[in-house]
């Protein structure tokens, strides 16, 4: 906005017309502080960054379309193109790099202070349109059979593209001929995913306030139920198998603690293991009463008593 300040319309009482402009009579420059470097040949214009770029002194990612305010200056010629070179300094750091122009390729170089990040591909692998290189250009300007060839085989490539091109335009007519119905079914499909979803959402809410956790919960899977019931199986299974043998020592630990009570208590609950239940008797061959009771005192010796404790 500082060049607009020499196009005013003030003009000051002592203003003398025979001096030139309003710009000579104020001993100032049009372009203000974007000219305090033209007697160097240097000119501050706004540079937009071209393509992505890593600066060298803090090697921070900068990105394309960032802006600068360059110095530019011109540093030779292409035939009769200009080349420009642009130095501007590094938001992040203290860090100065340049990059000229490069006509003949029609692209930008990095001259120093930073790297190119490479982002560049082959146009004909994303069927693209490919401009003609330059030596092309010249012999189809030059050879006019070269010239007629190259337009032959262009038709060619065009026909060969039609049937393509006609497939995907009556493709898109089928499908958005009639913008009503296309709409309409579309949003039904929206509704009734929705409506999936929210049916989901509010079973996996009641599902984690009965069990009191805060997580996640991913979709269900049949190979996971089948897994889960072959776990609970054998849960019970591991169960029925140990549960006999527990209940047998919590019988015979409350009968030994039974012995070991006053009169009066110890009555009273001989009268509850008398009711208890009887285990079912084994048909196995008859083992002596002293193998017996020395297996017991084993098994009540090593056996851990916070186990006992808790199943009774």
């Amino acid at each position: 906005m500082g060049e607009r300040k020499g196009t005013n319309l003030y003009y000051p009482p002592d203003y003398d017309p025979r001096v030139g402009g309003l710009n000579k009579f104020l001993g100032t420059h049009a372009l203000r502080e974007r000219a305090r470097k033209l007697h160097m040949g240097i000119l501050i214009v706004r540079f937009e960054m071209p393509y992505n770029i890593w600066c060298d002194g803090c090697n921070n990612h900068i990105g394309m379309g960032v802006r600068y305010n360059a110095e530019k200056k011109k540093i030779g010629m292409y035939y009769s193109t200009p080349l420009y070179q642009f130095r501007m300094k590094c938001h992040l750091c203290d860090n100065h790099f340049e990059i000229k122009t490069d006509p003949a390729n029609l692209d930008y170089v990095i001259v120093s202070g930073a790297r190119r990040q490479e982002n560049r591909w082959d146009p004909k692998e994303n069927e693209q349109i490919v401009p003609e290189t330059k030596e092309v250009s010249c012999r189809l300007y030059d050879d006019a059979m070269y010239k007629l060839e190259h337009g032959i085989e262009d038709k060619k490539i065009a026909k060969s593209r039609d049937s393509s091109l006609e497939s995907a335009i009556a493709l898109n007519d089928a499908t958005w001929k009639d913008d009503y119905t296309s709409n309409c079914a579309l949003r039904t499909a929206f509704r009734t995913r929705k409506k999936e979803l929210q049916k989901k959402q509010s079973l996996d809410q009641i599902l984690l306030k009965k069990s009191g956790l805060n997580i996640d919960l991913v979709n269900e899977h049949e190979e996971d139920i089948k897994l889960a019931k072959l776990l609970m199986y054998k849960k019970d299974t591991k169960k029925s198998v140990h549960n006999p043998l527990k209940r047998l020592i919590t019988i015979v630990r409350s009968r030994d603690k039974v012995k070991n009570l006053p009169y009066s208590i110890n009555h009273g609950i001989k009268k509850q293991i008398n009711q208890t239940p009887k285990l079912p008797e084994f048909n196995q061959q008859k083992i002596p009463t002293s193998k017996i009771t020395s297996t017991l005192n084993t098994s009540l010796v090593t056996y851990d008593s916070s186990d006992t404790d808790n199943d009774s």
